[in-house]
């Protein structure tokens, strides 16, 4: 069988089903699209550390004021990063982190110059939490949410339009696996209070992933992209759950 003859079979098989050939120039994500993590946020962490772990419980002024140049680097690239774009639903949040964030980096700078060591001290200490705050902002609740939600970004934002039949398929699986996971998953203990809630709305979640994989034996396009819409409101509805 000649290669333009497989090539003619393969056209008829995908119209048959009833999907659209997507063109080959179809978007795929980039590799750190779906990681929930913002590198400059990291790298600051490089200062953050010994300032509280070391120079601030020994009280050491000279340290705490020679960390300023790195703070102001660090502060910068924080606030030109921009958020990957699983975390695009994280902007409006992350952005008022960074804000914060920035008005605790000026107050110690500040203290710094006034010389003031009591004002640095609690400069450094609002600083480091609210570094950890804006750390718990994109910091996924479970690895198992996360590795979920890496799958279906790439599904709703990326295979859905153009509708990519086979690729989409294949994640819609790939998430039933990622599901049975998911079911088996349980919440540290700092969310220990969120347990029912998030029991119910994964229970939703699981019956959303169930009806997306019997949606695609129909190989109605239609019906399937209403079956994975529906999933990515529940997973939407089980994030809720720790806001």
């Amino acid at each position: 069988m000649s290669r333009v003859s497989v090539m003619l079979m393969l056209v008829v098989a995908i119209v048959s089903l009833g999907f659209v050939v997507v063109p080959a120039t179809a978007q795929v994500p980039r590799p750190d699209e779906t990681k929930a993590a913002v590198p400059a946020l990291d790298a600051m962490h490089e200062v953050i550390m010994p300032m509280w772990h070391e120079a601030w419980p020994n009280k050491d002024y000279k340290a705490l004021a020679a960390m300023v140049p790195a703070l102001d680097t660090h502060m910068a690239a924080i606030a030109a990063a921009e958020l990957p774009g699983i975390l695009r639903d994280k902007a409006p949040q992350w952005k008022t982190g960074v804000a914060d964030l920035q008005t605790c980096v000026t107050a110690f700078k500040a203290a710094v110059t006034a010389g003031d060591n009591d004002a640095l001290l609690k400069a450094a200490e609002k600083l480091h939490a609210q570094y950890e705050s804006l750390g718990k902002i994109i910091r996924p609740v479970l690895k198992e949410m996360e590795d979920f939600h890496a799958s279906l970004y790439v599904l709703y934002h990326y295979q859905l339009n153009p509708f990519q039949p086979a690729k989409a398929m294949d994640t819609v699986q790939t998430l039933k696996v990622k599901m049975d996971v998911l079911n088996k998953a349980t919440l540290p203990d700092r969310l220990k209070a969120k347990t029912d809630g998030f029991t119910a709305q994964r229970a939703e979640l699981s019956k959303a992933v169930d009806a997306a994989v019997a949606s695609l034996a129909t190989k109605d396009e239609t019906k399937i992209k209403a079956a994975i819409d529906t999933m990515h409101g529940a997973y939407e509805a089980l994030e809720q759950v720790f806001k």
